[in-house]
Parts: structure tokens; C-alpha cells; sequence
């Protein structure tokens, strides 16, 4: 009937076909992993329509893609992911972290470059088949896990700015290793005044393909001066961001002596990230439920922090830590920054990370992995 709303199907697990590898790799010795270099054996994609809508799910070999040259992802970067991982306890039990906050950011993210959204529990029904069935590449070793890289892509074949008719969906698993091998290491970041991540207005607090190649010459220039990363600033205030990828974190000391955990507020420039709500989260529990190791006169706070603060703060004595928190290492201490020419020393401690930092890297390890129950951790039923 004319005029008639049509819904047009979602993902739907029940849909799901599995198409298992003839040809099963063997998982490599866990030393011998490199991030992001190893994959699983199997691949789950979701094709999507604006005609159709979501398509029957399927799991099979992974193998490459087939596109068109004149896919519009190819030309105008319609392309979003989300990273999470899989653990194996000390049990046997597998979980997954938090994955309900990356269907939400993935949707977020979705729709701001008009692709498709879709169920976020339906897909991570879906990630926890494809883990499941690829169980026996999750290392078994303490702080190894299987990295988990949900993309969605637009696919239409046509020259042209505009709302992809087409979408592709794909989910690829990677085992990986610790971030820190043999203890912890601190990197040395450069407050670039040359360069920005992002703009107000722009799409710095989506998870966008776009936004991470324009950062790759700014880090080979922080790397030519010794740098690992860069400390992202934004205007003549030179307010502080985001840590490379990461989100960012600085502990102080108050006039007052209380101690304080400063991150820059999200707006259109900041990445809403998983660790980042999980490292406020825990220390705004500490009032309630307090955690070892952190002082009990302990403020949390989401404002503007700018490098001139920061400065004046270190040759107060009042800097005591700052570190990044991110998927991939959880929480990255730093202990050096470079700006305007001169090095700021910062603070990490004997055994390389802050007292801080280490609390929240236990807490959020501990859920992880199980030690701490806790409903962050989605349990894959086998």
C-alpha cells in the first residue's frame, strides 16, 4: 500500500551460517606474536542494503575482500571500526570487555557517516560465535588475549559523495601478547604545536578510518626527535586532548593536598574510549568502595587542562603523573614531554608506573581476565 513504513531487517543471529576453514592454520607460540600481524582462521561478515537491509550473517574462511575500484570506501573513507578483546581466565572461561560501550560507539559512529546501524547485542551474539569457534587461537598465558576488530565499510560501486546504497560489515580476530614485556615502560611524548588531531565541529570524538592516517606523518616527526607518541593540543591555549591514540590522564597534586585525576572533557574533539569511562568509573568508585593503593582525599575530575597548568604544575613539585588509557595497553605511563623546546620530567616511579596508573591497570586487568568479578566481563558461553 502506498505510503505504507516499511522496518527493514536487522542483524539477526539466528540467520548465521558458519562455513568452517578446510584449511585450519596452527595458532604461533605466543613469544612470537607481533600486534595486529596474526589472524584467526575464521572471518564474520554482514552484507547490508538500503533496499534489504542486514543480510544473513556468515562465518567463514578468513580470506580477502572483493571490491570494486570504484567502491565508494576506496574514495571517500566510509569506513568506521571498533577494537575489544577476548580473554581466557585462569578457568578456562572466556569473556569479552565491555563490548556493549563499542556496539554504542560503533552505532554513534555509524551514523555520522550514514552507514547502517544495527542490534549491538545481536552482533556481539555474533563476535562471541566467531570467538567461540576460534577459542583455541586465545593464548593461554597471563596478559595475552585475543584482539577483536569489528569494520564496517560503505561498498556502493559509484563515483560521488553521498549515503552508500551498500554496506559491508566484517569482524577479524588477532591474538596478541602483552603491551609490556619484562615490566613496565614509560614513553616520552611530544606536545605538538604544529599539528592537530581535531577541530570543533570536525569528527575527532567518532571512530572513523579518516582520523587516524593524517596522524602518521606528525608521529614520524615526533619519533625523528625522540618522541614515541604525540600529546595532541588544540588552540592558543594549547589545551591538552588526546596521548596518540589514546585517551589522556593527569594526576596532580592540589593546593589543597588533595590529589587529583584530571582528563579533558569529551566534546567534538575527544574519543569517548572504553578505558577511559572504565579508569573513571573505578576512580569515582573509590569514594564508595575504596581501592588499595590510591590516597583516600582523591577528586576526579573531567575539565580543561592546558600545557601552561601543566608546566606550572611541574616546577611546583605538584605533577605526579600522567599516562594514556587505550584498548591496546590498558594505561600507558609517561615520563618525559616535550614542548616549546624544553623537556617536562614526569614522575613514574620505581617500577615505571605511577601509583595511580597501576591501581587502575590492576583494576581493569582484573576484570579482564576474571580475578575481579565483575558485569563488564561478557562471558562466551561454550
Amino acid at each position: 500500500m502506498t505510503g505504507e513504513i516499511t522496518t527493514l531487517p536487522d542483524i539477526d543471529p539466528l540467520l548465521l551460517r558458519i562455513l568452517p576453514n578446510p584449511r585450519p592454520g596452527t595458532p604461533p607460540p605466543s613469544s612470537k606474536l607481533v600486534f595486529g600481524k596474526t589472524f584467526t582462521d575464521h572471518m564474520l561478515t554482514v552484507r547490508w542494503t538500503s533496499a534489504g537491509g542486514w543480510e544473513a550473517p556468515v562465518i567463514g574462511p578468513y580470506a580477502p575482500l572483493s571490491l570494486e575500484p570504484s567502491a565508494v570506501v576506496l574514495h571517500y573513507a566510509n569506513a568506521l571500526f571498533e577494537g575489544l578483546k577476548a580473554y581466557r581466565s585462569n578457568t578456562g572461561r572466556i569473556t569479552l570487555f565491555r563490548p556493549d560501550m563499542n556496539m554504542s560507539r560503533m552505532n554513534r559512529t555509524a551514523e555520522r557517516i550514514a552507514l547502517p546501524t544495527f542490534s549491538g547485542p545481536a552482533l556481539i551474539e555474533l563476535i562471541s560465535e566467531l570467538v567461540r569457534l576460534d577459542a583455541s587461537w586465545i593464548p593461554q598465558e597471563p596478559g595475552h588475549s585475543l584482539y577483536v576488530r569489528p569494520t564496517l565499510i560503505g561498498t556502493q560501486n559509484a563515483l560521488g559523495v553521498g549515503p552508500s546504497t551498500s554496506a559491508l560489515l566484517f569482524v577479524i580476530c588477532s591474538p596478541v601478547g602483552p603491551y609490556y614485556k619484562g615490566g613496565f615502560k614509560p614513553i616520552a611524548l611530544l606536545a605538538t604545536t604544529k599539528h592537530v588531531r581535531a577541530a570543533p565541529g570536525g569528527i575527532g570524538s567518532y571512530k572513523l578510518a579518516a582520523n587516524y592516517a593524517p596522524g602518521i606523518i606528525p608521529q614520524l616527526e615526533a619519533a625523528m626527535e625522540g618522541y614515541a607518541q604525540n600529546l595532541w593540543l588544540w588552540g592558543p591555549e594549547h589545551f591538552l586532548t588526546e596521548v596518540g591514540t589514546m585517551n589522556l590522564f593527569v594526576v596532580l597534586r592540589r593546593e589543597d593536598g588533595a590529589t587529583e585525576l584530571v582528563t579533558p572533557p569529551l566534546n567534538d574533539i575527544i574519543l569517548p574510549g572504553v578505558t577511559r569511562d572504565s579508569v573513571l568509573s573505578l576512580a569515582r568508585s573509590h569514594s564508595s568502595t575504596p581501592l588499595p593503593g590510591l590516597p583516600e582525599n582523591f577528586i576526579v575530575s573531567e575539565r580543561a587542562i592546558t600545557m601552561p597548568e601543566l608546566v606550572s604544575a611541574s616546577k611546583a613539585g605538584r605533577l605526579l603523573e600522567v599516562f594514556g588509557a587505550g584498548t591496546a595497553a590498558i594505561v600507558c605511563p609517561v615520563d618525559r614531554i616535550g614542548y616549546l623546546g624544553e623537556d617536562i620530567i614526569v614522575p613514574t616511579g620505581e617500577r615505571g608506573m605511577g601509583p595511580v596508573s597501576e591501581v587502575m591497570y590492576r583494576e581493569i586487568v582484573g576484570r579482564q581476565t576474571g580475578v575481579i568479578p565483575s558485569d563488564w566481563a561478557w562471558v562466551v558461553k561454550e
